[in-house]
């Protein structure tokens, strides 16, 4: 089984992407805010690219979500903090989401096969679906406007790191440079992930806005068992 990692959003290419599993990562914050919608019942995440396009999709009792350089967009029911869906009032309902990096990694990944949702959140439950479907993986990290993130990057040392323990020894399993590099990075940290995430530029950015929970909330492991597919347009709880 060949599991890939790609730096950014820019270096993906669909023929990296085709007949793949994908795994999208965006630790600070689109997909660890997915998977913890959903973990607290969203009825789905209808990820877009840009701000116009939400409005457009929104109907009558979805939850319009997003950012814009960190910000929660103007007239928007809430931002891109795993907080803001936690409450009662996420349950059952459709959120429509767009971030500056995230939601587009997503539509990027549109040629795979299966396109699934990663963060340290839900990490070695990623990491057992995509191993279970036995399709070549792809992690894409989104990154930060088209650039390499740190905190995608070590999330992405972990979930292979795990999909070579998965795969071990019954199967060869193999990666690119970039993979193995990144399960170094991740065992070097692997002790102290929210100082690392802190310490990052994103995390730093986050946390002079005020969001320093946000980063120590993200930078937790195997905390949610929730896995979210790309289903119809949708992110939807996988299930086999």
């Amino acid at each position: 089984m060949r599991v890939d990692v790609i730096a950014s959003v820019n270096e993906a290419r669909a023929i990296e992407l085709a007949n793949r599993t994908v795994i999208v990562i965006d630790v600070l914050r689109a997909t660890s805010t997915i998977i913890t919608a959903l973990a607290h019942g969203a009825a789905g995440i209808l990820p877009v690219e840009t701000v116009q396009q939400a409005k457009q999709a929104a109907r009558d009792g979805d939850i319009t979500g997003g950012e814009r350089n960190c910000k929660k967009i103007p007239g928007f029911d809430a931002g891109n903090s795993p907080f803001e869906y936690m409450g009662e009032n996420i349950y059952g309902r459709r959120v429509v989401l767009t971030t500056s990096n995230g939601t587009r990694a997503i539509h990027k990944a549109s040629k795979a096969d299966v396109i699934l949702a990663g963060a340290f959140l839900n990490a070695s439950e990623c990491a057992l679906t995509a191993y279970q479907l036995r399709k070549d993986i792809a992690l894409l990290c989104a990154g930060t406007q088209d650039e390499f993130a740190f905190e995608d990057a070590l999330c992405a040392g972990l979930i292979v790191a795990e999909l070579f323990r998965l795969g071990c020894p019954e199967q060869e399993m193999r990666t690119n440079d970039l993979g193995s590099i990144l399960i170094s990075a991740y065992q070097h940290h692997a002790g102290e992930i929210p100082a690392a995430l802190l310490s990052c530029s994103g995390g730093m950015r986050l946390a002079k806005l005020g969001y320093a929970k946000d980063v120590e909330f993200c930078a937790g492991i195997d905390t949610v068992s929730v896995v979210p597919v790309w289903v119809h347009q949708m992110m939807l709880p996988f299930a086999p």
